[in-house]
């Protein structure tokens, strides 16, 4: 149990070798963690183990002397490598048994796409016996709810999709009802600038001493701002909502001038909510980012509103033949420079045809520096109808992390002259 004892302790089990040689990404722990506690559960810790039999095991053998509820994903699929199932029939001492439901359903799924079943997929429909088993409208693999006493574990699906419809339509209404819990649980994130991580501990830190027990405060850094989350957890609604208010009260008095956005939501999903209100468009003019600012910016979905396109100029001839900028800046200045990526920035305002433009160059390290402009030396700068802005960085020597942190910062720069000219600063 948790704050107040009135949240329901949950263990995620992730299953599959790809988890841990870092071939996938496990993105299935964090959108779970997220369902979960809107519906007054609390993920308490997450497990990856690989396709082997005994890892398995001990994993759901831990997790029940811990909590009374554990969700599994992964491992469900119909080759050899897949043993899940087998593992959990072990475990919970049942039998698998062909299913005609779960086969029909398989049936019907194959039919649709113009394909026949064969033998590997028809194993999808055997299932134990000793198990609720729940039928899976995205996939094949159906979806089994042990439970023993007081203990309850669901296996899913790996696959995210076929996850999080079991979830949806499934799972979470039947966890809702099985463990009737009186939990209110509200969030509220903050993106705020200006602020190191442990400035802004500082500057909270009176503030973190006078919340009450049913309110916590999380630090979620990122290049160039911090997110802060502040939660607020009772059994009585009207209690999690009057303490949060309050929090929130003095926490944004605390914080006047440094909240650029309350939303949870990422960076690039912001820009393109205020591009789309000014009715504004953007463009891109990358050189040591490569195209990433623009494959953040597409990312959404509806992005076409406002991204019109990129000129990834990531040799000097397509900066200066395309972009049109100045050979001499680029011969006395270097590429990495105030007076080339301005040019940058203008230049994709005039062959793009948008309103703002970010501009980007720099050295994405490791190799390629020089004392003067080591690894990590990044220019940025945006353009638009009021000028060229533009900002110098020193990151560190990890290639990886400059072009995710110069990406970061070209956004932020840009929305920071979005809510000036929204604001009339």
């Amino acid at each position: 149990m948790n704050i107040e004892q009135n949240i329901m302790d949950v263990e995620i089990i992730t299953v599959g070798d790809e988890l841990l040689i870092g071939q996938v990404v496990d993105t299935n722990s964090a959108w779970m963690g997220k369902a979960l506690n809107e519906y007054g559960f609390q993920a308490v810790r997450r497990t990856a183990v690989g396709d082997v039999e005994k890892d398995i095991f001990a994993a759901m053998d831990e997790a029940k002397g811990r909590v009374s509820l554990v969700l599994l994903t992964g491992g469900l699929g119909p080759t050899r490598d897949d043993i899940t199932l087998r593992t959990l029939c072990r475990y919970f001492d049942c039998r698998l048994h062909f299913s005609a439901e779960v086969y029909a359903d398989i049936e019907q799924m194959f039919r649709s796409r113009g394909r026949e079943v064969n033998a590997l997929t028809r194993l999808q429909a055997m299932t134990p016996d000793g198990c609720t088993v729940i039928r899976n409208r995205a996939g094949t693999a159906p979806c089994t709810w042990f439970e023993r006493e007081d203990f309850v574990l669901v296996s899913m699906p790996g696959v995210p999709s076929e996850m999080k419809w079991l979830m949806t339509h499934e799972v979470l209404p039947r966890l809702a009802e099985r463990f009737r819990r009186d939990a209110h649980i509200l969030h509220r994130t903050y993106w705020v600038r200006d602020y190191t991580e442990s400035e802004l501990a500082m500057r909270l830190s009176g503030f973190e001493d006078e919340l009450p027990p049913s309110v916590k405060l999380a630090y979620l850094p990122q290049a160039g701002a911090i997110r802060l989350r502040l939660s607020a957890c009772s059994p009585q609604e009207a209690v999690a909502a009057e303490a949060m208010a309050v929090s929130r009260k003095q926490l944004e008095s605390l914080l006047e001038g440094h909240i650029f956005a309350e939303e949870d939501k990422n960076i690039e999903a912001i820009v393109g909510e205020r591009l789309r209100k000014q009715g504004s468009t953007v463009g891109t003019a990358e050189s040591c980012t490569g195209g990433a600012i623009a494959a953040l910016l597409t990312s959404i979905a509806g992005s076409s509103d406002y991204f019109v396109g990129s000129v990834v100029s990531y040799a000097n001839t397509v900066k200066q033949h395309v972009l049109g900028v100045s050979g001499e800046d680029l011969r006395q200045h270097g590429a990495v420079s105030r007076e080339v990526v301005e040019q940058m920035a203008q230049g994709a305002l005039r062959v793009l045809g948008c309103d703002y433009a970010i501009a980007a160059s720099g050295i994405a390290g490791p190799g390629g520096g020089t004392p003067e402009k080591p690894a990590g030396a990044i220019w940025i700068a945006v353009a638009g109808s009021d000028g060229v802005t533009s900002r110098y960085h020193r990151f560190g020597a990890v290639r990886e992390q400059n072009i995710q942190r110069t990406t970061m910062m070209a956004l932020l720069l840009l929305l920071e002259i979005l809510d000036k000219k929204e604001t009339g600063i």
